[in-house]
């Protein structure tokens, strides 16, 4: 049997930074008003030069260096977002076509802010499979290209960013002490799929969410902790928690529910906002980045959201 591990991460960020104070100048509300409720305090903002793909492609080679590959190394790239405008050609090929890659196979994946995790276990589904052998994973959005800013309950949520991974094959099945890609637990609430909407000409994005925020905190936390048992871990032994980066009201009660009493909880939110499919991906690997989590320990991914659809696995870190 042939395993999988990340073997590195890259996150990048659109140099603009928007905050509490520079958004009461644009709509109805305040420094505190917004902290309150969401606990995010600064947002990164990318400019309309600024495609998805590029904010991709930034991720990717920050990835690729990490993990000294060349972008010939990858032979399949998929990229979870839902905020690229355009359909064809998809992101991922135009995020090949910036690395200057040959022949990868190329595929978005349309998750929304569980995107990533998705993303991570199609590309572990491949590796093991035989259908690739390393593979570039990459959640990326520009909320705030879809943002409506005269709506001062979802403007106030959303910031831009990107994240990447690389997953590639372990062979004999047991990876040990290296990174590893715990199995999968993933599904949706269909009766809830109008909960989070990006929808229209041009693409708006709504939600409610009161009703995602009910969802999550009674139902969230008994997946996780099923996502633990898949891996044989208990939530007590995580050394990290990196749940979709949507609000701090929701994140920091989750954590203790699910039981990981020992655990570093991710709280990018707060200085990156909502980045939908980039939230755990930037907050995963800006934790790698300071140190924060040790080569191998292991780490819940969670990600939920638009559909209503959720994932998670347990990885070890790279």
């Amino acid at each position: 049997m042939t395993g999988t591990r990340i073997a590195a991460l890259g996150h990048y960020q659109p140099a603009k930074v928007l905050t509490n104070h520079d958004l009461a100048e644009i709509v109805d509300t305040d420094d505190a008003w917004i902290t309150s409720r969401v606990g995010i305090r600064t947002r990164h903002v990318a400019g309309p030069d600024e495609p998805v793909d590029e904010l991709a492609a930034h991720a990717a080679g920050k990835a690729l260096a990490a993990a000294g590959l060349t972008p010939d190394d990858i032979d399949l790239v998929l990229v979870a977002t839902s905020t690229a405008i355009d359909r064809s050609p998809n992101t991922a090929a135009r995020v090949a076509a910036r690395l200057g890659m040959t022949s990868p196979a190329t595929m978005d994946l349309n998750v929304v802010c569980a995107g990533f995790t998705h993303a991570l276990a199609t590309a572990d589904h491949a590796v093991r499979a035989g259908g690739a052998h390393r593979v570039l994973v990459i959640g990326a959005d520009k909320m705030t290209e879809v943002c409506d800013w005269t709506d001062r309950t979802t403007c106030v949520l959303v910031g831009d960013g990107a994240g990447a991974a690389i997953v590639e094959a372990v062979e004999g099945g047991e990876t040990g002490a290296a990174p590893g890609i715990g199995p999968v637990l993933w599904g949706s609430v269909p009766e809830m799929g109008n909960a989070v909407r990006i929808e229209g000409t041009p693409p708006r994005f709504a939600q409610e969410g009161q009703s995602v925020y009910r969802w999550a905190t009674q139902q969230l936390p008994a997946l996780a902790r099923k996502t633990c048992e898949r891996s044989g871990i208990a939530p007590e032994e995580l050394a990290g928690v990196v749940l979709h980066q949507a609000n701090l009201r929701i994140i920091e009660p989750l954590a203790a529910k699910i039981g990981a009493v020992n655990a570093i909880v991710a709280r990018d939110v707060i200085d990156s906002g909502n980045t939908s499919a980039a939230s755990i991906p930037l907050a995963l690997a800006k934790l790698v980045e300071r140190g924060e989590l040790p080569s191998g320990a292991p780490v819940l991914l969670f990600g939920f959201g638009g559909n209503l659809s959720y994932a998670g696995q347990v990885i070890r870190v790279p």
